[in-house]
Parts: structure tokens; sequence; C-alpha cells
């Protein structure tokens, strides 16, 4: 990630399960965000974390060591539980990626060219005709769909550099999309990366989002689990109560490391010759 932004948010970033979660409101955020992508150096990827997302990075130390150099943003109710247990308070902002790319799109005023990788064909070729209808001073270009063969990714990062890219959007799913982007796509591709999971499907109005109210009220989980429950019991039927427990596990961990920590380490014993080999 740039240093720049690593410095920039040092201040303003929450452990979560030993992950530094950006602590940022929706102004600060967008602002902070819209001048990485402006920076003319170096790159910042950026992950919306949930608590599926914490729940495989406990168990993937390969995607836990890509997201420790994402920049990350706080997704969800279970984000909020874990900083509060963690930390005493929530997060100042839900700054999912569902809401927060389109408004970052309209609080970009300067033209970007915008590339789009994820989802069906029909599905990102629709999301990018929304996406020209939400903010029609960006230019957005289709590289790929989501079911590219992966033994090719070559061909699809050179068509990224081909296109100058200014900010590169990629929608494949974790932690698939987050190691791919880690593997394949560095500063010479662009400088800014949002990796957006399901994003595509919600702004081509292929999966339709949770009314207002739900949403307002945090169970827009509940409305996806209603809409899609072959797929997503066990995200949050199971998924739910052991990320829970994770939180407890983890705080009470925190809690035994701090206090080991922090006891007086008795100094070592002097071992002093014996009396025969002092007289030898």
């Amino acid at each position: 990630m740039n240093l720049v932004a690593n410095f920039a948010v040092l201040a303003s970033r929450r452990m979560i399960f030993d992950l530094p979660v950006c602590d940022l409101n929706w102004e600060d955020a967008l602002t902070f965000i819209n001048e990485l992508a402006s920076l003319p150096v170096g790159q910042t990827v950026i992950s919306f974390v949930n608590a599926h997302n914490m729940l495989l990075m406990l168990n993937d130390g390969g995607y836990r060591d890509v997201l420790a150099q994402n920049l990350i943003l706080p997704d969800g109710v279970g984000l909020d539980i874990a900083s509060r247990v963690a930390h005493g308070v929530s997060f100042p902002a839900n700054l999912n990626g569902t809401d927060f790319v389109p408004a970052l799109l309209t609080f970009m005023e300067r033209p970007k060219r915008i590339g789009l990788i994820g989802g069906r064909r029909d599905v990102i070729e629709k999301a990018a005709e929304n996406f020209r209808k939400h903010a029609p001073w960006h230019e957005f270009i289709v590289i790929a769909d989501g079911y590219f063969d992966k033994a090719q990714s070559n061909l699809i990062t050179a068509e990224v550099g081909r296109q100058n890219i200014d900010v590169l959007v990629v929608g494949m799913g974790t932690p698939l999309q987050e190691k791919w982007v880690a593997e394949h796509i560095d500063a010479q591709h662009a400088r800014l990366v949002l990796t957006v999971g399901a994003l595509f499907d919600f702004v081509s109005g292929t999966v339709p989002r949770a009314p207002a109210l739900m949403r307002a009220l945090r169970f827009e989980w509940m409305y996806r689990l209603l809409q899609e429950p072959s797929r997503l019991w066990r995200r949050y039927m199971l998924g739910v109560p052991l990320f829970l427990y994770q939180v407890i596990r983890h705080q009470f961990g925190r809690k035994e490391r701090i206090l080991r920590a922090t006891e007086p380490q008795s100094a070592p014993l002097l071992q002093l010759p014996s009396r025969d080999k002092l007289a030898g």
C-alpha cells in the first residue's frame, strides 16, 4: 500500500482481531480516499471487511497477510460489535462497499477512467451502464467478467495497463479478489483499487437491495438471507454465533496477553561455579 496512505491513517485505525481497521466517518473517508486516488505515485488497495471476512481471515493466514497490506473499511454491524467489545465504542460509520463506492464516484469531481472486473458478463455490463448514469463524467471500462481463466491473468492485467486506468474496481468474491489483486495488480495498473465483493450484482439490479428502513436498522443481512437462503444460511445462521464467540475469545485472550506482558519478570539466578571448579 502507498506509504502516504499508511502514515495518514495511523491515528485513525483501531485493531479488530489484530487487523487495523479505519476509524473514519463518511466525510473523512470520502475526502481521504479521493485524495489517495489523485496521488501521482504509489498504490492503495481498499477492502471492505465484514464479520464473514473476519472469520475467513482467522482461518487463512495468506488472506490475513494481504488484508494487512490494504486499507480496511468497516462493513456491517458485526464490526461494530467487535469494536464495542474491544474499544468500548462502535465505528463512526458503516462504510459498506455497496453504499460507499457509488458515493465515492459522486464525490470524485475530477473525471477518472474506472476499470471494472468481476461478475457475469451480463451483470458487469449492466453495472457499467448504471454507473455511467450515476456519474456520467467518469469513463467506465469493462475489463473482464469474473470467470476468466486465472491462468491467463497476465492477459487481464495487460488490458488494464493498456486502458490507462485510474481506479480499478474488482468484484470476484472474498478472498479470491484480494489475493488476485495482491498477486497481479500493482501501481502501474491503477493507483487506487477497490475490492467490492457482490457490488456489481446490486448496481446492475440483479440482486435487490433491502428496503431503506431495514438498511437504517442494520437488518440488511436478514433481507439478504431471506432472498438467498440456500446460499447464505451458513454464513448467517452459523457464522454469526461463531463470530460472536471469536470476538469474546479474542478479547479474553488479549487481556491475558496484556497481563502477561505487564507481569514483572524475575531475574535469572546467577549460577556460581562450584568450589571444585574454583579450586581447579
